[in-house]
């Protein structure tokens, strides 16, 4: 199989997962929802570098980079994700976070003084109109939606996602260095995991009412989180690896980024009401400009 379908099948996964997360995001609470998914993927990826013999490629200079990355990039990142995903659903939250690469450009410019081209630009601005367009048109005609419907103020769950893309873009800037050596990645994904996990037990020691489960986890919500734990981070992510070894790592960023696309019709199957052209239009555009931004 060539790179080029391993990243659309990372990007597919990643849209089933963010379509799985809504249930069970919901039953537990954002907090709830991230640390049990975090702690099965915990497990998972430890298992994977411990059968690869991955572990012995961490040297304990990377270590500490790669917990902060796993605290900002995931424990932040990922529980912002979730809880814009309970507030937007999961096509505008997944729009939203597709605003990590924007970032990404824009971080790199500031930090490491990359250059930003006009056209590189033009990427980002598309990326941002292609965001609002279909959150703030997509909506129309999916009155009866539960998928579509935003609960509370649309500017909380706006900051929400775009806070998670920031903490994706600033966690993957930190990773960078790191993972310019010989680490095996699922061994440097294990770290990032398990500091996330750690971070998450730590603030539902601390007694925080927010980290508490709105609702007890039952068998069923339990199997899916793990699931989705497996399919997004150990099956995805794999794939991406595989990809990056064989492929351009901005085309592959490219294919694996248009997990809003590929949502769209599994949304349109799930609830069986259509998206609309707006959704379309909207989705299409920002993957373009993240076309431009990783060319």
């Amino acid at each position: 199989m060539g790179y080029e379908w391993l990243a659309l099948a990372a990007a597919l996964l990643w849209a089933v997962a963010s379509l799985l997360s809504v249930i069970p995001a919901q039953h537990l609470g954002t907090f709830a929802y991230s640390r049990w998914r975090m702690g099965c993927t915990s497990v998972i990826l430890g298992s994977m570098a411990l059968y690869t013999g991955g572990w012995g490629t961490v040297e304990s200079s990377a270590i500490s980079a790669m917990m902060l990355s796993g605290v900002i990039g995931i424990f932040i990142g990922d529980t912002a994700l979730f809880a814009c995903l309970n507030r937007m659903g999961p096509r505008q939250a997944g729009l939203l976070f597709s605003c990590h690469a924007v970032f990404s450009a824009i971080l790199g410019y500031f930090l490491f003084s990359e250059t930003m081209t006009a056209y590189e630009l033009l990427g980002a601005l598309l990326v941002f109109a292609g965001v609002l367009t279909a959150i703030f048109f997509g909506r129309k005609g999916q009155s009866n939606n539960q998928l579509e419907a935003i609960k509370g103020k649309v500017w909380i769950g706006i900051c929400l996602g775009l806070l998670a893309a920031l903490c994706q873009a600033l966690g993957g800037i930190i990773a960078k260095p790191v993972m310019q050596t010989d680490i095996d990645p699922v061994a440097a994904s294990a770290i990032r995991m398990m500091t996330a996990f750690t971070a998450h037990c730590l603030f539902l020691f601390s007694g925080a009412k927010l980290a508490k489960a709105t609702q007890p986890i039952n068998i069923k919500i339990f199997s899916i989180t793990a699931v989705n734990g497996f399919l997004a981070m150990a099956v995805g992510m794999t794939l991406i690896l595989y990809a990056l070894q064989e492929g351009n790592v901005g085309m592959v960023a490219l294919l694996s980024s248009t997990t809003p696309i590929m949502l769209l019709p599994i949304l349109w199957i799930y609830s069986g009401k259509r998206p609309n052209r707006f959704a379309w239009i909207g989705a299409c555009v920002a993957v373009l400009g993240t076309a431009i931004l990783v060319s």
